[in-house]
């Protein structure tokens, strides 16, 4: 989980000062001692977190926050508004869309940075948001690279422009023209990388910039690299000029020092982050919520947005109808599942939850996401006619479910005694009668309650 040390060491600083009530100055200069050395330890450079802590001491110490009835409540409140202000603030950070003609993003950055996946990701989110993108492959030096860019393109319905391993500044020259012909809203470009800085790779760049004449050019870091990460785009910025930053895989960084260095010390604000391995796992980035969840606050916005894009409203009405017509059966169970699924990895949705994504251990994720798979085997096990009346399934067809399945009879047993309890406690809802508009989400809701047991005894088989 990101920052998950460095959330871990703020609440337990926050739960400290709460449970002194009034505070003194020498109280706050103490836990600002704790931050800064959590700050360190997330590999949030020297320079930035001084200044943070610094600016944080000085309004905290102020005679309205000290003699407040919530001294520590307003502590917190001036830390999470410094959070904001030093990843980029209030505003979200927009890509430079020109008034006419393609937008082109010119995607650059060192090899093993996650470049070509994040350029396939970056195009499946604006083709989400009904737009045209285009894909081209000019990373001709790594082996692979451009059918790579082709299998991520088909499956996130983008098209691939390239022409094998010939010269990428001919590839650039050729793309921009499809793009033009064709009527392509964004032409986003997969230049190459090497492991390291070097005259070679600079001048190829700085010469497709050249003919490319890009609207934004995007520095793709990977942040499980820390402070090199910072020094990677000090670098790019400097030979190339960049615009903005897309971190990747932010999920398997605990520290996070990266996103919170970057912007202070390049100057150039963070666009996007990856927090996954799956193309939807990506999120437009926001400062004032990945403040919120760096202080255990989650980020409800941004899930509800997830499930705005990936839950089909068709589907949740057609499922509304049925439900108060013939109830609610394993089929619609197994069907909401696969919704959920499509909002990420169970990590990454609870970690959205307030008061949940802290609390969430590795071990408990793996468990839910196995407990997960697991159900899904058991139901797909089933007969029709056995996920649509599961009372009719008796002891010789729990047998058969289980080795089809692979699982023992008493996960069988488990998981339809809890879709028991489901059905009971949707009734107690309202749900499965008179079913519309705002009642027909609460079967969602009380779904991902039974989820979010999945590490413990009360949630789905394991």
């Amino acid at each position: 989980m990101a920052f998950e040390g460095l959330s871990d060491k703020l609440g337990g600083v926050f739960k400290r000062l709460r449970s002194r009530g009034r505070l003194t100055e020498s109280d706050v200069k103490e836990a600002m001692r704790e931050v800064k050395l959590a700050l360190i330890e997330a590999d949030v450079s020297y320079k930035v977190t001084k200044d943070f802590v610094n600016k944080v001491t000085e309004r905290a110490v102020g005679e309205d926050v000290l003699k407040s009835l919530t001294p520590a409540q307003q502590v917190i409140k001036i830390v999470n508004e410094e959070l904001i202000d030093l990843m980029g603030g209030a505003g979200d950070p927009k890509i430079n869309i020109p008034s006419k003609g393609p937008c082109i993003i010119m995607m650059v950055g060192l090899q093993g940075s996650g470049k070509t996946t994040h350029a396939a990701k970056l195009a499946k989110h604006f083709r989400d948001q009904g737009k045209r993108p285009l894909l081209v492959g000019c990373d001709v030096y790594r082996p692979a690279a451009i059918e790579q860019l082709k299998i991520l393109g088909e499956k996130s319905n983008v098209p691939v422009f390239e022409m094998g391993q010939i010269d990428p500044r001919e590839i650039t020259k050729k793309a921009l023209s499809n793009a033009k012909d064709y009527g392509y809203d964004f032409v986003i470009i997969d230049t190459a990388g090497r492991l390291h800085i070097d005259e070679e790779l600079m001048q190829e760049l700085i010469d497709i910039k050249a003919i490319a004449q890009p609207n934004e050019i995007m520095l793709v870091v990977d942040a499980m690299t820390g402070q090199d990460a910072v020094n990677v785009a000090s670098a790019f910025d400097e030979a190339l000029g960049i615009d903005g930053v897309l971190i990747s895989k932010l999920d398997s960084d605990t520290r996070g020092g990266a996103a919170l260095s970057v912007l202070s010390v390049t100057g150039k604000p963070i666009k996007f982050v990856g927090m996954g391995e799956k193309l939807d796992e990506f999120e437009v980035f926001h400062p004032d919520r990945m403040a919120s969840r760096i202080l255990g606050m989650g980020d409800v916005l941004t899930l509800i947005e997830k499930a705005q894009q990936t839950m089909d409203e068709d589907d949740a009405k057609k499922l509304a109808d049925k439900m108060q017509t013939e109830g609610f059966d394993l089929n619609d169970l197994l069907a909401q599942m696969k919704q959920i699924n499509k909002l990420g990895s169970m990590r990454s949705v609870l970690n959205m939850l307030p008061g949940v994504g802290s609390k969430l251990t590795d071990a408990d994720a793996e468990a839910g996401e196995k407990a997960l798979k697991k159900t899904e085997a058991i139901i797909n096990s089933m007969t029709k006619a056995e996920r649509k009346k599961p009372s009719i399934i008796d002891p010789k067809r729990k047998r058969r479910i289980a080795a089809g399945s692979g699982t023992e009879v008493s996960d069988v047993n488990r998981l339809l005694k809890q879709f028991e309890q489901m059905q009971k406690m949707m009734k107690q809802f309202g749900i499965g009668g008179n079913l519309h508009g705002k009642k027909a989400k609460m079967s969602r809701a009380a779904l991902l309650r039974s989820l979010n047991n999945g590490g413990g005894n009360g949630g789905f088989p394991m």
